[in-house]
């Protein structure tokens, strides 16, 4: 059974950062595309993931949004991928949800595309 457990949320300053985790179970993440999505307080699922990246070979894309700030990545042995986000934000807040796609040829930030969906882990920015 597959399963994505997000950690590392929590209240923080603008300017300072976090770092996020997703440990994977249930399978090998060697082949994957795993991403990171947002929900803004308030309002849906962001369509579009902030950071995507595939597994086989640390292929990343990024929101324009958070280009430069957040630094996707993925450590396979220990099955978990990490959102490192820097220079967070007031509007960098929301729930972050770790997904997964078992096809890395389908590795795009859209949401259609991936199965599989942790319960998410939610980061709070103040000003």
């Amino acid at each position: 059974q597959v399963q994505l457990a997000e950690s590392g949320g929590g209240p923080v300053e603008a300017g300072r950062s976090l770092r996020l985790s997703c440990v994977g179970s249930g399978f090998n993440m060697d082949r994957d595309c795993m991403a990171w999505f947002r929900q803004a307080p308030g309002k849906e699922r962001d369509g579009e993931g902030v950071a995507v990246i595939a597994t086989s070979f640390g292929g990343a894309k990024y929101a324009d949004s958070v280009e430069g700030r957040f630094t996707i990545s993925v450590d396979r042995n220990k099955k978990t991928v990490y959102l490192q986000m820097n220079n967070l934000k007031p509007e960098d807040s929301g729930t972050y949800f770790c997904a997964r796609e078992p096809n890395s040829a389908m590795c795009s930030r859209s949401q259609q595309w991936f199965k599989f969906w942790g319960p998410g882990t939610q980061v709070s920015v103040s000003s």
